[in-house]
């Protein structure tokens, strides 16, 4: 794991310089926005196209492994969802705290860090459990939000939950490079090296828009965080992991693992923004986004130890 671990900091170093600067105000919280929207824009898109340009549908899409990942988490979404409503907080509540639960970086930091650590065969994967959680996930938390505040879930609703997916830079791009692919038509030499430029800004770019905002961030409701961050870190990889591996047994037990890693990313940014959005429990997605960040240095460094033997990762 100490290997493992090693391998990690250069990574977890870059959120940490960011960190730095917004914290010392060298970097301002308008800065960190537009730096954030640099990335998910052009850098990130510019990555996701390359990848996704040179890879088949067939490549990408097993349905075993959306089953997998689906199923299991949808059951730490449920448990989550379960405890908030015991504590008798609400729907709109109970879905922010469960979206917390389940889902991971896997943009920002889950795409660039896996695909060094794990090799660019888990670029398929990858993008697979991105596209699951955006449009299965970040449909249902408006979805749920919407429907609750309006007693109902209207097509509007729907139609704008829709739209939002049509104008999400990556899923667009993921589709664009796609159907680049399907044409079988290589990438010509000068766009292939613009989208190589551009999409090497992604990483260090992600990573350090990571700790940047996250610096404007409290860690208030400590306990409830704590909770969402040991749900989203600990207990989403272990039912991942036995979905992957028994439940649903994935062909390709190097995909399984790649799985098991992203499900074991820290909470999502994207979370927090909904969360602002709808004005349901910023500051308590805020501290949970915090808590997981900073203990996915060790907690993602032992899943990655975990299932080495099914990625071939000998750290």
């Amino acid at each position: 794991m100490f290997a493992i671990l090693l391998q990690t900091v250069p990574f977890f170093a870059i959120i940490a310089l960011g960190y730095g600067a917004r914290r010392t105000g060298f970097f301002t919280a308008e800065a960190t926005a537009y730096l954030t929207k640099f990335v998910f824009y052009f850098a990130l898109s510019a990555m996701l196209f390359r990848f996704a340009a040179n890879l088949s549908l067939s490549e990408i899409l097993d349905w075993q492994f959306v089953w997998a990942y689906l199923w299991a988490t949808g059951v730490v979404y449920l448990l989550a969802t379960a405890v908030a409503l015991v504590r008798k907080i609400g729907v709109e509540q109970a879905a922010v705290e469960a979206q917390c639960a389940v889902i991971g970086n896997v943009g920002f930091l889950g795409l660039p860090m896996l695909v060094l650590l794990l090799g660019e065969q888990a670029i398929g994967p990858v993008m697979l459990v991105l596209a699951v959680d955006l449009i299965v996930f970040g449909s249902l938390i408006v979805i749920l939000i919407t429907g609750s505040r309006d007693g109902r879930v209207s097509i509007g609703v729907l139609q704008s939950v829709g739209l939002g997916l049509l104008k999400n830079p990556m899923i667009v791009s993921i589709t664009l490079g796609l159907i680049w692919s399907a044409f079988q038509i290589a990438i010509p030499g000068p766009m292939n090296a613009f989208l190589d430029i551009l999409g090497s800004a992604a990483t260090p770019g992600a990573l350090f828009a990571i700790g940047a905002s996250l610096a404007g961030k409290s860690a208030d409701r400590a306990e409830i965080a704590g909770w969402l961050s040991f749900c989203k870190l600990a207990v989403h990889p272990l039912v991942v992991a036995l979905a992957a591996l028994y439940l649903f047994p994935v062909s390709d037990p190097y995909a399984a693992g790649v799985m098991i890693a992203a499900a074991a990313l820290p909470t999502a940014g994207n979370v927090y923004i909904l969360a602002q959005h709808y004005g349901v429990a910023p500051t308590r997605v805020s501290a949970t986004i915090l808590i997981s960040t900073a203990a996915s240095i060790l907690t993602l460094s032992a899943v990655i130890a975990w299932i080495a033997p099914l990625t071939g990762n000998g750290g």
